[in-house]
């Protein structure tokens, strides 16, 4: 989750960009004749293009994931969604960081939308990586801005909630 704030005094915006915290870790060990395993694709990755949702970070080749079905807007609404992430096996750390915008959300073209309180869109760009930080500053100056959505634009993938 990406959250901006200002402080009383300040003319910059801070933003605050953390990963979905949900554990997944028991999702690796599950037999894959289970029912809860049926929906789930254990992938082994082939190169760099495999975006963890939780470390926000590109996979190293060779690596284990799982690519899975994620309710990322769980709002009763009409944009209420799931789509697919991509969750690391060994993952440790979870990206928390002030100021700064993930490597995997820099390098690539992605989709963002504010939402309001009622979880209807207000506003929504299509922008280069490098712009998302400006943008989501930009987005929030509205008061009616509650929160955004950032999707991978190429797949349409969940990326994170700001």
């Amino acid at each position: 989750m990406l959250t901006c704030i200002q402080l009383p005094g300040q003319s910059n915006v801070i933003s605050l960009l953390r990963a979905i915290r949900r554990p997944f870790t028991h999702l690796f060990s599950l037999n894959p004749a289970d029912p809860a395993a049926q929906s789930i694709c254990r992938v082994t990755a082939d190169d760099n293009g495999f975006p963890c949702r939780i470390s926000l970070d590109h996979t190293a080749v060779g690596e284990t994931l799982l690519l899975l079905n994620y309710m990322h807007q769980p709002a009763e609404s009409l944009h209420r969604a799931s789509g697919p992430i991509y969750i690391r096996e060994n993952v440790h750390t979870t990206f928390d960081r002030i100021d700064e915008v993930s490597p995997p959300l820099q390098k690539r073209t992605l989709s963002l939308r504010a939402d309001d309180k009622q979880h209807m869109a207000v506003d929504a760009e299509v922008c280069d990586g490098s712009d998302f930080a400006t943008l989501t500053a930009r987005f929030f100056e509205r008061a009616d801005a509650m929160y955004l959505h950032a999707h991978y634009a190429k797949r349409g993938c969940f990326t994170c909630r700001a």
